[in-house]
């Protein structure tokens, strides 16, 4: 594959020349996990059915409505039922995103640094806007924020490349000049189709039986402020 400009042709661990840094939202800046199971769980409750693990729900996290009610009902988009489950999921979910969701540790940190070193900083997730802006709105984290591109902001969701463009011409910035950081595989795929350096965060989510290698992205972090020093700006 063309490699980002800038960017050595091997395996590498410094990104050279670049301009600006965008980062998936669940998993990667935030830990919104808790909230959403508990969207899911609440649900069994309501049905008189028994709490499941939080674990349960954890591992799916990033897989939004179609993964945890996956756990908590065996549900696939395929069923029936899915479209009205879903948007229960949905409102219970929009009702507490904030109860007990954090920054992840390291997160404020790296973001300061990018900020000192001059890098505008922006989301791109496949949220829909219908939760990314109160919850972005709410949280001090992304005041400092550049661009908000949510699922729903184009007409595409990742994995396809668009989101990312979009965030790009927000800011400004070449995408072959930007790094994208993202726990998911399809964070990955849409970094790479878009000409991105790309950044596998391992803290966040991953989904069950993952095999992030496979996923080729150019960079594995193990916490956030990782990140910084395989970071050269222009």
């Amino acid at each position: 594959r063309e490699l980002p400009a800038g960017l050595p042709q091997n395996r590498m661990t410094v990104f050279t020349d670049v301009q600006a840094v965008l980062f998936d939202l669940d998993g990667t800046l935030i830990d919104s996990a808790p909230d959403l199971g508990a969207a899911a769980d609440k649900m069994r409750l309501d049905r008189g059915l028994p709490s499941l693990p939080y674990a349960q729900y954890r591992a799916m996290a990033g897989a939004g409505a179609r993964g945890l009610l996956g756990v908590a009902f065996g549900m696939s988009p395929e069923h029936p039922e899915f479209l009205a489950y879903r948007e229960e999921f949905f409102v219970n979910y929009e009702r507490a995103m904030t109860t007990r969701t954090t920054v992840f540790e390291g997160v404020p940190e790296m973001i300061s640094a990018l900020i000192s070193a001059g890098l505008p900083w922006g989301v791109v997730t496949n949220k829909s806007s219908r939760f990314t802006e109160p919850l972005t709105a709410a949280m001090p984290l992304f005041a400092s924020a550049r661009a908000i591109v949510s699922g729903d902001t184009t007409p595409h969701a990742k994995p396809h490349p668009e989101p990312l463009f979009e965030a790009a011409r927000r800011l400004g910035v070449d995408p072959k000049r930007c790094v994208y950081v993202g726990d998911d595989e399809r964070d990955i795929v849409a970094g790479l189709a878009a000409g991105m350096g790309t950044v596998a965060a391992t803290y966040g989510y991953l989904g069950q039986q993952t095999d992030v290698a496979r996923w080729n992205a150019h960079l594995h972090i193990d916490a956030p402020t990782a990140l910084l020093k395989s970071l050269r700006s222009a």
